[in-house]
């Protein structure tokens, strides 16, 4: 199996490309664009992105990373239950079997600020005394706290979601960027021009559920 996760695609500005970094980014996309056009079958290509970014983080020995995937496919499997079995009165107006778009209140911004700070604070400070390597153990761990918070907002079906999504993509970008990947910052960039959309498509769905 391992060989196969290290077969070269193509090269990009002289670094090489892997299968599974193309699937794993394809997939990614995939899963964004369909949540992103409210369509529940986004959850089913999740589990499958879950699945190639366990064997990408492991193919890589990136563990701590690794380690985050079994939270990601819990946030996932309650996300896929959410949207399709919501309450009497979450229901959206354009189809009964579907969760609504909602929306933060202000408390419950600050509530997520606060909790991305102190999860991004207490990850950095494991991860840099596990993994001393790492150049940026507090950036690698904001940027995860926001992941898991997008996701979870996403599976609630908060509109917000797309904002941290976009918070996401432009830390990835300068991320990546950093340390000289060319072929990721693209895929960010995929992924910042959809976020985009996907702010105005679901501002749509909130107005019409208002």
């Amino acid at each position: 199996m391992m060989d196969y996760l290290d077969i070269i695609l193509f090269e990009l500005a002289g670094r090489p490309v892997l299968l599974i970094d193309f699937v794993s980014s394809l997939l990614g996309l995939i899963c964004v664009f369909m949540a992103g056009r409210n369509s529940k079958y986004n959850f089913w290509v999740g589990y499958l992105y879950t699945a190639a970014l366990f064997l990408l983080f492991w193919n890589k020995n990136l563990y701590a990373n690794l380690l985050l995937q079994p939270v990601s496919l819990a946030i996932n499997i309650l996300g896929h239950y959410r949207w399709t079995h919501p309450k009497s009165s979450e229901r959206s107006a354009e189809d009964h079997h579907s969760l609504r778009v909602t929306m933060l209140n202000g408390q419950e911004r600050f509530m997520c600020l606060f909790g991305v700070l102190l999860v991004a604070f207490a990850w950095g400070w494991l991860l840099d005394q596990l993994f001393p390597a790492d150049p940026h153990p507090y950036l690698d761990s904001v940027v995860t706290a926001l992941i898991l918070l997008a996701q979870l907002l996403s599976s609630l079906k908060k509109w917000d979601c797309w904002i941290v999504w976009l918070a996401v993509n432009v830390t990835q970008i300068i991320l990546h960027l950093s340390v000289g990947n060319v072929f990721m910052p693209i895929v960010c960039t995929l992924y910042l021009i959809n976020g985009l959309w996907s702010l105005a498509t679901w501002m749509k769905l909130y107005r019409k559920n208002g």
